[in-house]
């Protein structure tokens, strides 16, 4: 569902903290070196097209409310090719653990466990697999690993990391 009301990013800045920028040899959980944080980017009109394409999840969704904007919630809420992705300010690495956020992402991977979907949190470099009953750390994942998951039916019981190639 799209926002009836165009919201903008104003003060928030975290999707240059917690975001990998590939174009600028950026790295996830470092802010980018043309980000004023709390004010934009400095090269904002020749940003690179990942930038410029980007947008979180409480950019363009108005089910989440004012609470889910990066700057307040500390967390950046993406799309992937097989779920959700929640991008936490390693600054405040348990924001995703309070309330409201913990109990809306348990309803995710409730959500998601129904419907073959994963509900991922990244803390810096560490990587949690949620799910309804349970959380599996899988430490840092590389760009070239893929998480496999152990079912039972829907119900998610294991979970390890492999290289992309192995699967």
């Amino acid at each position: 569902m799209t926002s009836s009301v165009e919201r903008q990013c104003g003060d928030c800045t975290l999707c240059c903290k917690v975001m990998a920028i590939e174009t600028l040899a950026k790295p996830a959980s470092l802010w980018c070196p043309h980000c004023s944080p709390g004010h934009g980017c400095a090269i904002y009109a020749g940003r690179p097209d990942e930038c410029a394409s980007f947008s979180c999840l409480w950019l363009v969704n108005d089910l989440l409310d004012q609470r889910w904007k990066p700057s307040r919630s500390k967390l950046v809420l993406t799309t992937s090719e097989d779920g959700l992705e929640i991008r936490c300010d390693p600054g405040f690495p348990n924001a995703w653990r309070k309330e409201p956020y913990a109990t809306e992402i348990r309803a995710w991977a409730e959500e998601g466990e129904r419907n073959d979907m994963t509900v991922v949190v990244t803390v810096g470099q560490r990587m949690i697999l949620v799910t309804p009953d349970r959380e599996f750390d899988l430490g840092i994942v590389g760009p070239n690993e893929r998480i496999v998951r152990e079912l039972e039916g829907t119900k998610v019981v294991g979970a390890t990391v492999v290289k992309a190639s192995e699967i």
